[in-house]
């Protein structure tokens, strides 16, 4: 039988896996380009914000409610002793990632995963542990996946199943000490966008959590600092019968400027705390071609010369092609955590008292990634990550483990009980 790591937890999985089939099939990807500048920049979103506050209006949180930029708040009062004086936040993003197709989710549960290679019934999708870290170590577990022909969005779907499951219990259990806690589901968090319009003054936690994380035991104060660059190549477009000497092939010029980029610099030659430049769409024609590019590093100063590094180089390809024009455009997306952490020690000591709580080791890493803690963080609001017991984000073979996501509800139980006793 599948091992869970506590009582509590075990109590907690099968609200939890009904929640998470129930979230995943609504489609909410997020959206680049033209319709990101909306918030939320796709109306999938919006379904299921309103889902979730109905949601938490029958669990009892009588002021749940969704704004107009689908941003979902609610209250849970302190109880079981636990003080009003406190306000914690949880918080999870209702996007999923525009990076792999995201309509039409079927969630699948492979009970009592035999820790071989898994079959996806779609898109000649497998999942194997030999190329799929940790996979192979969770033999025993109920794996949750798609079909295989989209992702199943447990990034971060999970984390909002994982909130909601933990909230459910202890409205339900009055007893159990808590102090007031603050919901929070937020749009657009992949396109980097979804802590922006949140109002912090108004949330008025002292401190939140994001679970957006990913290995069971994971809590994460340090994430990458992020640009967002965009390149955009101008060409001479000329009838090419007739293009000697005239035609300057903005698509070709483009081509050239990736070329160029250091092959050592990519996310697939990176790891640890080294930083990368990520080219993620090129897109146009022979006149007018966009460059969209990632730009990620722990170190600020590490993170301008990246930065720098890009503009050089794709300004050197384009004065090699005489004709040719470029524009360069760079935009913060979100700050490293760590900075804004560390002079509020307790927050962090909290989660790791509740991971133990759980009876697991605390894992201290810092993100390859962000989180809407990242801005939340530097606009006043201490956020760091806690795991969901999701893997392989942001593609087809996205699988999460029924055992650790309900590990992570528990540990919110657990986070309430630190907080209360405080």
């Amino acid at each position: 039988m599948p091992h869970y790591t506590s009582p509590l937890a075990e109590s907690l999985a099968p609200d939890l896996l009904a929640r998470l089939d129930r979230y995943a099939r609504v489609a909410t990807q997020s959206a680049r380009g033209d319709h990101a500048q909306q918030v939320p920049s796709t109306p999938g979103q919006l379904d299921l914000a309103r889902l979730l506050a109905d949601e938490l209006l029958a669990i009892g949180l009588g002021d749940a409610a969704v704004d107009g930029n689908g941003y979902v708040t609610a209250t849970l009062p302190a109880s079981g002793g636990g003080g009003d004086e406190v306000v914690v936040g949880l918080i999870a993003h209702v996007d999923t990632s525009p990076d792999a197709p995201g309509d039409g989710v079927v969630p699948i549960v492979h009970r009592e995963y035999d820790g071989g290679v898994i079959t996806l019934p779609k898109g000649g999708t497998t999942l194997d542990p030999a190329t799929e870290r940790e996979l192979g170590a969770k033999a025993g577990h109920d794996i949750v996946t798609a079909s295989g022909d989209t992702l199943l969005g447990a990034d971060d779907k999970a984390g909002v199943a994982e909130i909601m499951a933990a909230v459910a219990h202890l409205q339900a259990h009055p007893e159990l000490p808590r102090p007031t806690l603050r919901i929070c589901f937020t749009p657009d968090e992949e396109i980097g966008h979804g802590a922006a319009l949140l109002d912090v003054e108004t949330f008025g936690a002292r401190c939140a959590y994001t679970l957006d994380g990913s290995t069971l035991g994971e809590v994460q104060d340090e994430t990458f600092s992020a640009l967002e660059a965009t390149l955009t190549v101008t060409g001479v477009d000329v009838h090419p019968g007739w293009a000697k000497d005239v035609l300057v092939n903005a698509a070709t010029v483009a081509a050239r400027i990736v070329a160029a980029l250091p092959a050592e610099l990519t996310p697939e030659r990176t790891s640890g705390r080294e930083g990368f430049i990520h080219v993620y769409e090129v897109a146009g024609d022979s006149t007018v071609t966009t460059v969209r590019a990632i730009l990620r590093d722990f170190d600020d100063e590490l993170l301008a010369g990246h930065a720098e590094l890009l503009r050089t180089t794709a300004q050197a390809v384009v004065d090699a092609t005489p004709g040719a024009r470029l524009t360069v455009d760079v935009q913060p997306q979100y700050p490293n955590m760590r900075a804004h952490l560390e002079p509020f020690p307790e927050i962090v000591d909290h989660v790791i008292a509740a991971i133990r709580a759980e009876g697991l080791e605390p894992i201290r890493e810092p993100i390859r990634g962000g989180t809407d803690g990242s801005q939340l963080s530097a606009r006043g609001l201490p956020t760091p990550n806690i795991f969901t017991g999701g893997h392989a984000y942001h593609s087809v073979r996205e699988w999460a483990s029924l055992q650790d996501m309900a590990a992570a509800a528990a540990v919110v139980v657990h986070l309430a009980g630190e907080w209360a006793r405080r």
